[in-house]
């Protein structure tokens, strides 16, 4: 199976830790060096044979495709054992585990650091005394995973609200009670943001390592960006290079700007170099001596001597001793610095940012136009899809026109003819606008209504637009997971929702359209997942919901629930009791796919 762009990145992360020079090739002295650093003693006849081993063109090395090759048929269980592979595996320091299927890696270090990470984070929950902290040096994450609750928790400690605790099952559960709180924690995660395709509440209760790292690297790195941004960081107005708006600031993704973060402290500090990645460019702990010293000079000073010695992996360690003091030694080990491990030296630096920006406030007030639930919700939806590159800003990440194409084809996969699409970055104003007609021309052929709007205005970001272009985008996916369990191939329409949802509850509430009234309190809803799995609502803990809090609390419950029966939703509770039509389409539709067979 081809490697998924993920698992090229990842790749380049490995390739990159064996091409000292990043010439793009691996050579035979660079391997020699590897594998000495591992222990072994290779003549230069054994390292030329195991070049040869994925060396395609013969050319005496290992370029970048020739590597990704060797791991498609590694990850498949075609790739000879010892030689490359061995070397791979110990010099990237991970595991190999072999399914029915394929054969999946992890890494150590990225394990061990995230139990860190969850160690420190819900030490202190009482629900989870029976599970934390958990041993970092064994597979006991796998285990821990197993009932839901961990990673539930989880992700409300990086998007505080996203689950109501009162719906997760607690104490000893049997496995009906654990397969709701992984449904629970999966429709959470995708509400959140997080890409969950293929995966479903057996692979979290089995433990299955690539998936379980997966999900939580997702959701850890979600908490990590979730406030880097002007609203809650206005002081990041300081970033601004000559001649840019702030309209510049907010088109950058968090990345960016803790890359401009960094860059911005390099250059106040005097120093010469300037990172455009979290890996090969802070390997070897300089610029990083520069930016401890930079941001916190009283606590951090001793950074400076990292450049001291010649040696990565003691430069390493001063930088992470220095860390320490202002409390960020976290998800990086000095060999996770030296590897050039991109995850956790993007999680190391977003720590270092929320934690010590080394930022002076700014006087005046910086008004950022908040971004409006819809557009949250709509833009969760599509990174839930897989989408590549993730969406951070809705209408600035749609401009190119290949997001829109990828959730096109999540919709009606093959749609989409990717010959006709450009995708070499980067793309020129009139490549984007190719991009976004061509996805016009798919949307009008699959009947969406698209009178007035041009790829020109999804090229420069027209909101109200671009969400006209993504609501349909988005009532289609619902409407074609209905169509699917339909009897006699009928098409369902809205009506056909609310009819099916009125036919289900027998309490004598009712309701006539998405934007009636009556179900700002939840109680409808509430009844509608009572009658269709009861032993999934707990009556005791729902209120009469006639006070905006009550109303509140009821929602929050509501779309918790629903999630926990194994419905994906993506809005918010203040949508329930503004009663948000297209919202609540959405909503209805979901709990339908799932029950309406």
């Amino acid at each position: 199976m081809p490697l998924s762009f993920k698992d090229r990145q990842d790749a380049k992360v490995h390739f990159d830790s064996m091409d000292h020079d990043r010439n793009g090739h691996i050579t035979l002295p660079e391997l020699t060096v590897v594998m000495k650093s591992l222990g072994e003693n290779p003549t230069e006849s054994e390292v030329k044979k195991i070049i040869s081993e994925v060396d395609a063109n013969n050319d005496g090395t290992v370029d970048f495709e020739e590597f990704c090759v060797f791991l498609e048929r590694f990850r498949a269980g075609k790739a000879s054992g010892g030689g490359f592979g061995d070397v791979y595996v110990k010099n990237a320091n991970v595991n190999v585990v072999t399914s029915k299927h394929a054969t999946h890696t992890f890494s150590d270090d990225e394990k061990e650091s995230f139990v860190e990470h969850i160690n420190s984070c819900l030490g202190n929950d009482a629900d989870l005394k029976h599970l934390v902290p958990i041993n970092t040096k064994n597979l006991a994450l796998f285990e821990a995973v197993k009932d839901g609750i961990l990673i539930c928790k989880l992700i409300n400690y990086s998007v505080p609200k996203t689950i109501d605790e009162r719906a997760i099952n607690k104490g000893r559960m049997n496995p009906f009670q654990m397969t709701e709180n992984q449904n629970l924690c999966i429709n959470s995660a995708k509400a959140i943001g997080c890409s969950v395709v293929n995966m479903g509440p057996t692979d979290l209760m089995e433990g299955k390592v690539h998936l379980v790292l997966g999900l939580i690297w997702q959701i850890i790195r979600i908490g990590l960006l979730a406030s880097i941004n002007l609203k809650n960081h206005p002081y990041l107005i300081r970033l601004l290079e000559p001649g840019e708006t702030l309209e510049d600031l907010l088109k950058l993704s968090p990345e960016q700007i803790l890359l401009r973060w960094f860059n911005y402290h390099l250059k106040q500090a005097g120093h010469h170099r300037r990172v455009n990645n979290f890996g090969g460019d802070i390997k070897d702990s300089e610029n990083y001596s520069v930016l401890l010293s930079q941001i916190a000079p009283k606590q951090c000073g001793s950074a400076k001597t990292a450049m001291q010695t010649s040696d990565l992996n003691k430069r390493a360690e001063i930088i992470l001793d220095a860390a320490a003091k202002i409390d960020c030694k976290k998800f990086v080990r000095p060999r996770d610095i030296v590897a050039a491990n991109t995850k956790l030296n993007l999680a190391f630096v977003a720590n270092l940012f929320n934690t010590c920006p080394g930022l002076e406030p700014v006087e005046e007030p910086v008004i950022v136009e908040e971004e409006t639930r819809e557009e949250k919700a709509f833009k969760a939806w599509i990174n839930s899809l897989g989408v590549d590159p993730y969406v951070n800003r809705l209408y600035e990440d749609l401009r190119d026109g290949i997001i829109l194409l990828q959730v096109l084809d999540a919709i009606k996969p093959g749609i989409v003819d990717w010959k006709r699409v450009n995708t070499v970055k980067p793309l020129n104003k009139f490549k984007q606008v190719e991009n976004c007609n061509y996805a016009l021309e798919l949307g009008k052929s699959v009947k969406f209504s698209l009178v007035g709007i041009g790829g020109q205005d999804i090229q420069t970001g027209n909101p109200k637009l671009t969400l006209a272009l993504v609501w349909q985008a988005m009532r289609m996916y619902i409407l074609n997971y209905l169509n699917n369990i339909s009897k006699g191939g009928k098409q369902i329409t809205e009506e056909d929702i609310i009819h099916w949802a009125n036919s289900k509850v027998r309490s004598g509430r009712s309701f006539r359209e998405f934007k009636d009234k009556s179900l700002s309190d939840s109680l409808f809803i509430l009844d509608l997942l009572t009658a269709l799995q009861p032993e999934s609502v707990q009556q005791s803990v729902i209120t009469g919901g006639s006070t905006p809090e009550d109303k509140l609390l009821n929602a929050q419950y509501a779309i918790s629930v629903a999630r926990k029966m194994g419905c994906t939703v993506f809005l918010l509770p203040e949508d329930i009791v503004e009663v948000q039509p297209k919202l609540m389409m959405t909503f209805f539709g979901a709990v339908m796919s799932v029950f309406g067979k």
